[in-house]
């Protein structure tokens, strides 16, 4: 297994959460704002939330499909962010916009679901500054991502990118350790299999999967 691997807990909805990931190892945290998402943050708590985490720590803002009018108000509310995660349909030309606009590095999602699907991966390694290769939502889904679902990981079985990448998608603390041997991931995210509810997360979740992650 890879060492060094970098745990992404994303959707932190309660300040306790900060420091639940980051004992139990996390060193990439994700914050969601999206309305439909029942991790969505506000502006404020997201400000308050991430005031908090130590330096060194990368703090990721998820948005979908977001305006210009939409990203200039959560990058004046909420200063402390490190990247901008990009989780709808935007285009390549629009990663490239987003990243000069706002200075800050860009991680593009890709939904997954078949071999056709890699070839997207192609069009957004030469703008983003990381990908993020995730499952793709049935299509009558609400949100994007967050929905518990993995792809069949032989897909990227020896793949690279000239880009980091990031594995998300139906991760837990019984199947990361087969995920990231298998693919040779060095990132791997996970929300929704670390929450007691949508929404909330358990610090024993997060325990277990960083354990698992980063043995």
């Amino acid at each position: 297994m890879p060492e060094n691997v970098n745990v992404k807990i994303c959707g932190l909805t309660d300040p306790a959460d900060v420091p639940a990931a980051l004992l139990a190892g996390a060193r990439t945290l994700g914050f969601v704002f999206f309305e439909k998402s029942p991790r969505h943050l506000s502006l404020e708590a997201a400000a308050h939330m991430t005031e908090a985490v130590p330096d060194g720590i990368c703090k990721v803002a998820l948005t979908v499909n977001a305006d210009d009018a939409a990203l200039d108000a959560l990058l004046a509310a909420v200063p402390f962010l490190d990247m901008l995660q990009l989780h709808g349909s935007e285009s390549p030309a629009r990663v490239a916009e987003v990243k000069a606009r706002y200075g800050l590095p860009v991680m593009k999602a890709v939904g997954v679901a078949d071999r056709a699907d890699l070839a997207v991966l192609n069009d957004y390694v030469t703008v983003a500054d990381q990908l993020l290769i995730d499952a793709k939502p049935p299509k009558d889904a609400v949100l994007p991502g967050g929905n518990g679902l993995a792809f069949d990981w032989r897909l990227i079985a020896g793949r690279r990118w000239p880009k980091p990448w990031m594995l998300a998608g139906g991760l837990n603390a019984d199947n990361v350790g087969e995920a990231i041997a298998l693919t040779g991931a060095r990132q791997v995210d996970v929300s929704s299999s670390v929450e007691s509810a949508p929404g909330v997360k358990d610090a024993e979740r997060i325990r277990a999967f960083c354990e698992a992650a980063l043995k």
